[in-house]
């Protein structure tokens, strides 16, 4: 049987690596099914960025040129970079095909973040660790589409499944 790895936010999955400390852990048959057959690589992107748990609420400012600044305006554009950037290193290298991301991170979310002014309304878009997974072919899928993720899985194992 095909062994898909699967890139999981670290939130997702009951580690405490929001920014306030807390997780966004989720309870679905099919992501109790991955963990079990160890098909989950986890990933924090702005752990993996240096940034440290708890730590102020960021928000996406401007795209280009990219800045993103904390509630207590510090400039965290480089860690966000760098936690992109690791994350796509980890996934490439332990083969994952696609991600679970956390809807509405700055880092993970795969459609809509969070704004600039942080007045609550989201904008278009996909956060920064996303954007540079879908860029690179990895498709995001966020905690709302986990069974889309799973048609997209079993797709994925039929074809292999054809051309093997």
């Amino acid at each position: 049987m095909y062994q898909t790895k699967v890139l999981v936010s670290a939130c997702l999955i009951g580690e405490k690596v929001r920014h306030d400390g807390r997780d966004n852990l989720i309870k679905h048959p099919f992501l109790h099914q991955l963990l079990e057959s160890n098909r989950v690589v986890s990933a924090c992107p702005e752990v993996l960025g240096g940034l440290q748990t708890p730590r102020a609420h960021a928000r996406i400012v401007q795209r280009f040129p990219l800045e993103i600044i904390t509630t207590d305006q510090e400039d965290v554009t480089d860690q966000f970079l760098m936690g992109a950037e690791t994350t796509l290193e980890l996934a490439q290298q332990r083969g994952c095909v696609v991600a679970l991301m956390k809807a509405g991170s700055p880092s993970c979310g795969n459609s809509a973040v969070p704004g600039g002014s942080f007045s609550g309304l989201s904008v278009g878009g996909a956060g920064v660790a996303a954007q540079e997974l879908i860029h690179k072919g990895i498709p995001v899928f966020n905690e709302h589409q986990i069974n889309e993720l799973e048609a997209f899985l079993a797709q994925i194992e039929v074809d292999s499944a054809i051309t093997a």
